[in-house]
């Protein structure tokens, strides 16, 4: 297992070297000067000459006219100990524009796979044991209709009946504008502001798993050990949780961290629609702002994540079950 995990962390190291160069040489390849945009705010203020002088100043201290090749091995560098440079948007260091929507793209993405796996895995496995009743078909009515609507469809739609018909929840934004209460009634309305768009994300990830789920639950079901177990008197809660589930969690285990790794990039959508200070947004308006540096470091972040997710899923085979040895 150590030498299958060595092998792999290898490996990893090696797919993110190979992204980086590509995104690097991507993202410097994109028109645009960096020198400028940072000084031209000071245009109006400078003399022409002086102007001039500290654009040269400024493209000699980015080291804009070094080589590509020097230019990628100085931010490589500095990218390893977390140095993603500076942001010209925000005139701060990217790691400190980077922190806050971060930390809140990863708690709206904790609390929708929570609320995800705690409604899909048993609607799954439900479905699966009532198979070919009205319930079921009922389920697959719906699954098939919200797998086939784009996110961006589905929160549309949430927005206008809930947000701007019925007007139970706000229609965007992290919270009320100049909100005046004290610091619970400001949590329960930034809550307020955040329902939404985790139904959103909640109801887009139904789909998927709950079909899959299903398939795994009916096909372990139709296995002659089910009838053996049924057959020895075992009570049909055990016959389905401590057989059926159990060897339906080998296939679905794969798609379920896959799953829960493609909601952070996911979150791109919905962050932008609602307005939410999360990673999304950010890379989405750093995009525009030109602000490179910004969307390396949100870039690299998403290939890090696939990367760790694709690790996971071939650990977890081992974890849910013993017989399989992950040594090749």
């Amino acid at each position: 297992m150590l030498k299958y995990v060595f092998k792999r962390i290898l490996y990893m190291i090696f797919v993110f070297s190979v992204m980086s160069i590509l995104l690097f040489i991507l993202y410097n390849g994109i028109q645009g000067d960096p020198a400028r945009a940072e000084i031209e705010p000071m245009k109006m203020k400078l003399e022409p000459a002086q102007y001039e002088q500290l654009y040269r100043e400024t493209r000699a201290r980015m080291g804009l006219d070094d080589p590509l090749v020097t230019r990628y091995t100085r931010w490589l560098g500095k990218t390893i100990r977390l140095d993603f440079g500076q942001s010209i948007r925000y005139q701060r260091p990217v790691i400190d524009v980077v922190k806050p929507p971060l930390q809140f793209t990863i708690k709206i993405n904790i609390f929708a796979v929570i609320i995800g796996l705690a409604i899909t895995i048993p609607l799954g496995i439900f479905t699966a044991v009532k198979k070919n009743s009205i319930f079921d078909k009922s389920v697959q009515v719906f699954t098939i209709i919200g797998y086939s609507i784009p996110v961006f469809i589905t929160a549309l739609l949430f927005m206008y009946f809930f947000a701007v018909r019925w007007r139970l929840l706000p229609l965007n934004g992290m919270e009320t504008p100049n909100f005046k209460g004290t610091a619970a009634e400001l949590r329960a309305d930034q809550i307020r502001h955040l329902i939404l768009p985790l139904i959103v994300m909640t109801v887009t990830s139904l789909a998927s798993i709950t079909r899959y789920v299903r398939a795994a639950m009916m096909e372990a079901l139709s296995m002659d050990y089910i009838k053996t177990a049924r057959a020895k008197g075992l009570k049909e809660k055990a016959v389905i949780f401590s057989h059926a589930w159990r060897n339906a969690l080998l296939p679905v285990i794969t798609l379920i961290i896959g799953w829960i790794m493609s909601i952070f990039s996911g979150a791109f959508i919905i962050e932008s629609m609602f307005n939410l200070n999360g990673m999304g947004k950010l890379y989405i308006d750093s995009l525009y702002a030109k602000d490179f540096n910004v969307v390396l470091a949100v870039q690299l972040f998403y290939v890090l994540i696939a990367l760790i997710g694709n690790l996971l899923v071939d650990l977890s085979y081992g974890v849910v079950d013993p017989r399989v040895r992950v040594n090749e």
